[in-house]
């Protein structure tokens, strides 16, 4: 059974050290892990040049399921425009991630962070938290919480232009 991110957090957090802080400006921390479908993905390597949203989410987050729908609108409308998606399952093993896209019929690609050591690394510390890549691999933007639809677009298109 896995831990819920929070707890996962909290108990990082008994270590002593704080969170990183990743921040506008900064360079993403990398990452090696795979798609629901088993494919390997490696951030930024894959992702070079491109503009990259990476969202960290788990199927218990309240907020979570609305704006996964809403990403997906707004992922179909500026796909062509090479923005690329990528939702981080924190803490959930593949079944629980797998069974959430299928029920909200996403298409932009989910990933596994089983033992959220990824969300660790970027100092998630509540869900859902969205990253904002530009294409010279700095952040741009940060999101903790909640995000509306059309807030969520503008900052697509500013990362896109």
């Amino acid at each position: 059974m896995r831990l819920p991110l929070a707890i996962l957090l909290l108990l990082a957090a008994c270590t002593g050290e704080p969170p990183p802080k990743v921040s506008r400006g900064d360079t993403p921390p990398a990452f090696d892990t795979v798609r629901l479908d088993g494919a390997r993905v490696r951030f930024p390597a894959d992702f070079a040049g491109k503009s990259v949203v990476i969202r960290f989410w788990a199927d218990w987050c309240k907020y979570c399921e609305g704006e996964m729908k809403d990403i997906e609108t707004v992922y179909q409308r500026h796909k062509a425009e090479g923005i690329e998606v990528l939702a981080v399952n924190a803490g959930q093993d593949r079944a629980t991630a797998s069974a959430f896209v299928a029920k909200l019929g996403i298409s932009y690609p989910a990933l596994l962070d089983e033992d959220a050591s990824i969300a660790r690394r970027y100092g998630v510390t509540g869900l859902p938290t969205t990253y904002f890549v530009d294409h010279n691999g700095k952040i741009a933007a940060k999101q903790i919480g909640e995000m509306t639809a059309a807030a969520f677009e503008q900052q697509v298109v500013e990362l896109v232009k």
